[in-house]
């Protein structure tokens, strides 16, 4: 198979789909690969070691989407980049489809096979190929929290974890999957006083066990998410509804009982968000106001870190990648259901239903597809 990886194009986005290790890897399988010039500069990975490892350079992203069965990305397709797209065409990568109706109708009329790295599962129940960037999310949520939190930046003034006779700030955090462990990991490692909400006493118990007295769990109700809002510095959205828009747990009239100059990140925005006056925002420009309250929403967070980024998402990807370019994607989603369970839109047709019920769209079963 021809194995096309692009290079992204969304505003300060340097990840990669494939390394020069991922790429070696494709060619030692007996496939071909062609790499856009300058496609991994910014996560580390130069043309020359992709040359070394077996891939064909090319000049514009339109050759790699016009020659390559299989195109690998890291971020959702622009709209310059759909237009690319052919019949029967392999597009894998994140999506996000269920607050972009744009993205979906395009996607469907291509008539490419689009399969989506946030709905991949496995045996466990799990996300594996949304994990990796989840854990970079949430850690860097306090991170970039903290620096929303400075006066400069229009925060409040607070240092996260304050210093001898002054107390930390209050961090809350919504959802305790992963990226709310690892944003809580942080959190506490930076000093904060912080807060985990969900509604599953499993997590709860979890990350009591794990983190002992160091952090508050409490059950998610609307009433307790209303109470600890309005005490936080620092509010952390990550939760997430696999493949569906996230819930709206933060809504408009819970910022005016908010604390002037308090922070949100919101790190459920991919999906849409978890508060009412999310909107996305870049790498470039990650923040606005509203009502006093600092909301941060950069859609690409792992894009900053995109060395660490890249390499932990190939780790992920890679065999999946593989297992498609080795079978062809239509044996390779019959055998295994849990990439099967990936496909989004296939040749027209909508198969994610989290996905058809965001936009009120008819879909079908994947397997109906294959």
């Amino acid at each position: 198979m021809l194995v096309g990886v692009p290079k992204e194009i969304k505003d300060n986005e340097y990840r990669v789909g494939m390394t020069p290790a991922a790429v070696a890897e494709l060619v030692h399988h007996g496939h071909r690969a062609i790499v856009e010039k300058g496609a991994g500069v910014g996560s580390g990975s130069l043309d020359e070691e992709y040359q070394r490892a077996g891939a064909e350079l090319v000049d514009t992203p339109a050759e790699v989407f016009a020659r390559a069965e299989m195109v690998v990305k890291v971020k959702e397709p622009l709209v310059e980049e759909r237009k690319l797209l052919r019949p029967g065409q392999i597009l894998f990568t994140y999506l996000h489809l269920a607050p972009d109706l744009p993205q979906t109708q395009d996607l469907i009329a291509s008539g490419a096979v689009c399969i989506a790295y946030e709905t991949v599962t496995d045996a466990h129940g799990h996300l594996p190929l949304l994990t990796p960037m989840s854990e970079v999310a949430g850690r860097l949520g306090p991170q970039v929290g903290a620096h929303a939190l400075e006066k400069a930046q229009g925060g409040r003034g607070v240092l996260l974890g304050g210093v001898p006779g002054v107390a930390a700030a209050n961090v809350v955090i919504l959802g305790g999957g992963v990226s709310g462990t690892h944003a809580a990991t942080i959190a506490v490692g930076m000093g904060a006083a912080v807060t985990v909400v969900d509604r599953s006493h499993e997590a709860l118990r979890r990350l009591s066990a794990q983190f002992g007295s160091a952090l508050r769990t409490v059950y998610s109700t609307r009433a307790s998410i209303a109470e600890l809002v309005s005490e936080a510095d620092l509010v952390i959205g990550a939760v997430l509804l696999p493949g569906a828009a996230a819930p709206k747990l933060i809504t408009r009239p819970m910022l005016a009982t908010m604390r002037p100059g308090a922070v949100i990140v919101d790190i459920a925005i991919d999906q849409g968000g978890c508060c009412e006056t999310s909107k996305p925002t870049t790498h470039s420009d990650p923040t606005y106001v509203v009502d006093g309250v600092v909301h941060y929403c950069v859609a690409n967070m792992p894009g900053a870190v995109a060395r660490t980024s890249t390499f932990a998402l190939n780790h992920a990807t890679l065999p999946f990648t593989l297992a498609l370019a080795d079978k062809g994607w239509r044996a390779a989603l019959k055998e295994d259901p849990h990439l099967r369970a990936g496909l989004n839109v296939c040749e027209g047709k909508l198969t994610c239903a989290p996905v058809a019920e965001a936009h009120g769209l008819n879909s079908v079963s994947a397997e109906s597809t294959l």
